[in-house]
């Protein structure tokens, strides 16, 4: 399976929800050759979207990973002209966003698609800060120019202004909108070698014709190539140079200048075309090759030393100490292997776990190591992975590679192998809390223990899908990202597994915060089995609303001996992650160790575990709780004529509307409400813009719930 590193693209397609991602997913297969008829999406026919669900409603739940070779095909002078492209289809809906997110986690580019008619989505706005946060270089691919209502110019400014982006077109549209307006999208202007490209044979075949630009475009494509240049004078002094001599540019620089700008994250290539009728595919295709970066373009991945133990999240060897130096692995087969498992898909013969290979070569038959678990693993087999079926058993595979394992038993999403012998451990993969849980149970006592193997197998397939058992009602609460998550789930456990089940009504997943800062002390003095132990612990909790996750320190005077602080930061870590006053955990929260008394012979372990947690309880009670509901941010694209309807239901859901936005005969409402009044919301908007009206929603923030969701907890 050995591969020049060079030639190797690994790239994700991410959009919001029908912006066409498995449609180009589909035409890059077909352009490729790797198939001989494209797909459909309202048929179930693609290659990606090959499970029941994706197919009978028509979108995508599940990650999907394709690999094909790619020719340069529409511009002979490019720098690449050919590479192995493996690339990892996702899903657009909110619901299913970790699976974006361990894609983006793994991957080395992406494309991200746009319709030209709905413009910058919710959803799009959420993929490209996930694509930030990995530092993923992108290319951006205007689709869908043939829809009645397209804007090519709108959207880039909006790419602009709404992500903070850096927008460079290297291609225009000749016309925009379907066939039947007076000056109809029929192909696109290559800014780069100013060459009108058509694709005559539409979704039916490869062919492309390169021809003089049109009078009619001549003048607009001048200007957009003015602009191509001046924005890329920022990054080449020779290209600058050039330029202020009057020195014709060549076309090879051009292709160097975007391409280390991209890879360096500092512009964002944009295509444009129309993926349902074959146009701009191709083009599309060799900007992967040409601009994306191969695995090689990459900086080497960098972990940690797992033998040396770390306090806390500073990663330190002991509390006072430097950061540890981390270890870094090149994208070289003569490396050690180390890689990182990103997905896990069950098969009755074994789960099947994708890894991302980034060092070294790993082979079938062997052992590598799980240094987060400290545990050995063998790897039976080797696949390629074709969709989300095995395709082809290997012998091995190296650095660069996406490769499905069967045979590993412990490991998780989110998981490092590496080499027994050269252990090192990866950053990890985070992903986002449920918002919403169901109780759910079997119709049957003989199938109970079946559905909790069920749940366990789909827990470790799904990490934001939770599976838990109510201590007080006995119930099972399974929890997810939204209802059509766990209405997904709930159809698989009916259909794939044979389960009947009844599922009650969905809840809301609530946060507790406090309301004000308070200062506790907590004393233990206890005679345990004739032993006496003494402790004392004072802490200090307060509001932290800007922190990302609950912070738990200690003031340097704290006055506690090495082990005895060691136990109190512990126990004040776990306190803290426990319930409030009204058993849902606490958020935005930093609690600080203000010191402790120890007694010569009395004090222990018990004792100060003991005085932390009264202190931290006291503290908690002290400063107050405050409920809070999570709110959800809403982005409605309606008719004109229904939006008085829509706002009016939205006053009545809580929903406050921050600002409307025209697109066209279209208008969008960007709105805020609470999720606990969104159940159901998509049949309501349906059915009051008489089906017209689309809506995404995507988790916002949480709020101090009012008081007459208060009063059910009181």
């Amino acid at each position: 399976m050995a591969t020049d590193l060079s030639k190797i693209r690994n790239i994700g397609i991410i959009a919001h929800i029908d912006a066409g991602k498995t449609t180009v997913t589909e035409r890059m297969l077909f352009a490729s050759g790797t198939k001989h008829r494209a797909g459909e999406v309202d048929r179930g026919t693609t290659t990606t979207d090959d499970d029941a669900e994706e197919a009978e409603r028509g979108i995508t739940i599940y990650s999907a990973c394709v690999a094909f070779p790619w020719k340069v095909a529409s511009n002979p002078g490019m720098p690449v002209k050919q590479v192995e492209v493996n690339l990892i289809d996702t899903p657009g809906h909110v619901d299913f966003t970790a699976e974006v997110e361990r894609s983006l986690r793994v991957l080395d580019g992406a494309v991200i698609v746009f319709s030209a008619r709905e413009g910058v989505e919710a959803q799009s706005e959420t993929v490209w800060r996930q694509a930030d946060k990995y530092h993923v270089p992108r290319i951006a691919f205007i689709n869908k120019l043939d829809r009645e209502g397209a804007n090519f110019d709108t959207l880039v400014e909006e790419i602009r202004d709404r992500l903070g982006a850096n927008p460079v077109a290297l291609q225009i549209p000749m016309g925009l909108g379907p066939a039947h307006v007076a000056n109809p999208f029929r192909g696109v202007i290559d800014l780069i070698r100013m060459k009108a490209l058509t694709f005559p044979e539409g979704k039916e075949g490869r062919k492309i014709i390169e021809e003089e630009i049109p009078a009619e475009f001549a003048v607009d494509a001048a200007l957009w190539r003015d602009d191509l240049l001046e924005k890329l004078y920022n990054y080449s002094n020779e290209l600058m140079e050039l330029a202020l001599s009057g020195e014709p540019i060549p076309e090879p620089l051009i292709h160097k200048v975007v391409r280390d700008a991209t890879v360096q994250q500092q512009i964002q290539p944009i295509l444009c075309g129309s993926a349902l009728h074959g146009i701009g595919v191709q083009p599309l295709l060799d900007g992967v090759a040409a601009y994306l970066p191969s695995p090689l373009d990459k900086p080497p991945v960098e972990g940690r030393d797992p033998t040396q133990k770390s306090h806390g999240k500073s990663k330190k060897a002991k509390e006072g100490e430097p950061d540890l130096p981390p270890i870094k692995r090149k994208p070289d087969p003569k490396e050690p292997f180390c890689g990182l498992v990103f997905k896990i898909l069950p098969y009755k013969t074994g789960d099947l776990s994708w890894v991302r290979v980034y060092s070294g070569t790993l082979e079938g038959n062997s052992r590598v190591l799980n240094p987060g678990k400290n545990a050995k693993e063998n790897v039976a087999q080797l696949w390629r992975i074709h969709a989300s079926k095995k395709d082809e058993q290997l012998e091995s595979a190296t650095a660069g590679d996406i490769v499905g394992v069967i045979g590993l038993r412990d490991s998780v999403t989110g998981d490092t192998l590496c080499d027994t012998r050269e252990p090192i451990l990866l950053e990890s993969i985070e992903f986002p809390q449920t918002v919403i849980s169901m109780a759910i149970e079997p119709e049957s006592t003989a199938d109970k223990k079946k559905l909790s193997e069920t749940l366990d197998m789909l827990r470790k397939q799904d990490p934001t899908f939770t599976a838990s058992e109510n201590e007080e009602t006995g119930q099972t609460l399974i929890g997810g990202m939204g209802e059509l998550h766990l209405e997904v789930i709930q159809h698989r456990l009916q259909r794939d597994f044979k389960l009947n089940v009844k599922v009650h009504n969905p809840r809301v997943s609530y946060r507790e915060t406090i309301r004000t800062a308070a200062e506790a002390e907590g004393e233990c003095r206890r005679l345990i089995n004739g032993v006496q132990h003494t402790g004392v612990v004072r802490v200090k909790v307060e509001p932290a609303p800007n922190a990302a996750e609950i912070v738990v320190r200690a003031v340097p005077d704290h006055g506690l001996p090495g082990e005895y602080l060691a136990v109190v930061m512990e126990e004040l870590e776990n306190a803290a992650q426990g319930g409030g006053a009204f058993g849902f955990p606490l958020m935005w929260l930093k609690v600080t160790l203000l010191g402790g008394d120890v007694h010569e012979t009395e004090s222990s372990e018990i004792a100060f575990r003991t005085a932390a947690n009264l202190a931290f309880d006291a503290a908690v009670r002290e400063a107050g709780t405050v409920l809070l509901e999570p709110i959800m941010k809403l982005e409605i694209s309606t008719p004109d004529e229904h939006v008085g309807d829509l706002v009016s239901d939205l006053q009545q859901r809580r929903a406050i509307i921050n600002h409307t936005q025209s697109r066209g005969h279209l208008t969008v409402l960007h709105a805020e409400a609470p999720l606990e009044k969104l159940f159901g919301y998509s049949s309501a908007m349906r059915s009051l813009s008489q089906g017209r009206a689309s809506c995404s929603m995507t988790p916002s923030t949480y709020a101090a719930a009012p008081d007459e969701v208060l009063k059910r907890f009181l």
